[in-house]
Formats: structure tokens, C-alpha cells, sequence
């Protein structure tokens, strides 16, 4: 089974750029789409960006992220995604997650940040400290 392990995040200053890195590890072969999410205290989880990885990468975003934040992939190995986060808003603490799928939902073209991830990580948590 695919296993995710996230790392970044922790405490930043309001407007810093904190990035958060999930290194995917076991059948990676087996997924074509990672994601991350989030979950504040209170509220529900959402999808925040996710990624097609074979080819160029087809992103999306949530449109509370557009703009400020990047999902990408290490190029090299295609087991890494990245989150860099922009321009950090007051909305934006939170735990993320990272998540992975390669079942049939999940192909070119297809709205990967509202469909079911079977992996995921444990998560890192964001804050914002002054």
C-alpha cells in the first residue's frame, strides 16, 4: 500500500510562504493523482489543490487558493508534491493532508480535487504566529 509522509508547515508570520513536501512511498506506480487538503478546528475538510502527475502535471485549485497557492512535483522521482503557500490568508491555518489515488476516477481531464482518495498521510499542521 501506498504510505505519504508530509513534512513543512508549523509556525509562520501572517503573509509568510511556508511549503509543505509529501514524499510518497510503496506502489507509487499505482497513483496518478496526489492531493492536498485541509481541516481546520470546526470545520470540514476541503480540497485545497490536487495534481495529475503523468505528463505536465495538470493542476487544480480551490478558488480560495488560486493564485497564492502551487502544487507541483519533483520532476526527478514523480513520488514527491510539493505545496507552496503564498500570501498566507487568516483562513488558511489548518491541518493538511496529503492524499494519493490511481483508481479509474482519477484520470486526464477529470475534476481530481472532488474525487475519493484511498491514501493518506498523517498531516502537518499550519499555524500563524506574529
Amino acid at each position: 500500500q501506498v504510505r505519504l509522509a508530509e513534512s513543512g508547515g508549523g509556525s509562520v508570520r501572517p503573509g509568510g510562504s511556508p511549503r509543505l513536501s509529501c514524499v510518497a512511498s510503496g506502489p507509487t506506480w499505482s497513483v496518478n493523482c496526489m492531493a492536498w487538503f485541509r481541516q481546520a478546528p470546526g470545520k470540514e475538510r476541503e480540497g485545497v489543490a490536487a495534481i495529475y502527475t503523468p505528463g505536465v502535471g495538470m493542476a487544480l485549485y480551490a478558488d480560495s487558493v488560486k493564485g497564492r497557492f502551487t502544487i507541483s512535483q519533483d520532476k526527478r522521482g514523480m513520488n514527491t508534491v510539493y505545496l507552496q503557500m503564498d500570501s498566507l490568508e487568516p483562513e488558511d491555518p489548518a491541518m493538511y493532508y496529503c492524499a494519493a489515488e490511481g483508481g479509474a476516477d482519477c484520470y486526464s481531464g477529470s475534476p481530481i480535487l472532488g474525487i475519493e482518495y484511498t491514501y493518506w498521510g498523517q498531516g502537518a499542521q499550519v499555524t500563524v504566529s506574529s
